[in-house]
């Protein structure tokens, strides 16, 4: 009896210890310069902890983060404006593209903190906009609109690539989305087996070139439904080309990313 009492008295201490130290981190991180990167304006947290407890909003503020939004619904085959919530256009529903589920336009407000993310380790504004990108996936799930993967797989870096950056910003993305979402992260089922050269300023030919057979699988992989998770998606050339290896064991694949790089003239 007396161990029962003491047991749950230590833990109602753990929790109180808990509670505090996250109440003091927020408050401590609220408290110290930060400056939003897109109109560099001191970041207000004003009602931010209401929405997302125990989180600090840096690197955007509010009034940035949410006029960078997606402010209609979008397509999530190809990412043009549709007038309801639903996964696809009429252009899709023909043939049912891969999903891709992303906040933001790429084109339209976040590119720039996103590619500050990749190549300047300016990862401030990772955490907002991955929250961002978790609110997303809950509506869609909610609405029945895609099914929760299995886990999450974080498109990988070559060996080569991942020391000269020092980070894989897609891994940093799905660790702080498997913590949201309660989702486990696996990180050696996909393997990246070829140092592919940066696709920025490739045309679509050579991106599908430059990725063909740049990844393998590992022998163990048993899931039926996984989400690949990238910084951003433009042709959707490397999440095609990983997908279609998913494919051959009958595993159904979506992409989740910071923000969707649409065809041009799309959003027009």
């Amino acid at each position: 009896m007396h161990v029962t009492v003491l047991k749950r008295t230590l833990t109602d201490v753990i929790k109180h210890g808990k509670s505090l130290y996250q109440h003091a981190s927020v408050a401590l991180l609220g408290s110290l310069p930060n400056r939003c990167q897109l109109c560099q304006q001191r970041i207000e947290q004003l009602d931010y902890q209401q929405w997302f407890p125990y989180q600090v909003l840096s690197g955007i503020c509010q009034v940035c983060l949410v006029a960078s939004l997606y402010q209609h619904e979008v397509c999530l085959g190809c990412g043009r404006e549709i007038p309801l919530l639903q996964a696809y256009c009429g252009k899709c529903l023909k043939h049912t593209p891969m999903l891709v589920i992303a906040p933001c336009s790429y084109h339209q407000g976040l590119g720039p903190l996103i590619a500050a993310i990749k190549y300047q380790q300016q990862c401030a504004p990772l955490n907002a906009i991955t929250q961002q990108l978790a609110t997303r996936i809950n509506q869609l799930i909610e609405h029945k609109l895609i099914r929760a993967p299995q886990v999450l797989i974080p498109v990988p870096l070559h060996p080569n690539r991942l020391r000269q950056r020092g980070f894989n910003q897609a891994w940093l993305i799905a660790h702080r989305l498997s913590k949201i979402l309660n989702i486990p992260l696996d990180d050696t089922s996909l393997i990246r087996v070829v140092d592919t050269v940066p696709q920025a300023d490739l045309s679509g030919k050579q991106r599908r070139e430059n990725c063909h057979n740049a990844f393998k699988l590992s022998d163990s992989v048993s899931y039926q439904r996984v989400a690949l998770i990238d910084d951003v998606v433009t042709t959707g050339t490397t999440v095609d080309e990983i997908a279609r290896l998913f494919s051959q064991q009958y595993i159904y694949v979506q992409t989740w990313c910071l923000a969707r790089a649409e065809a041009p003239g799309l959003l027009d």
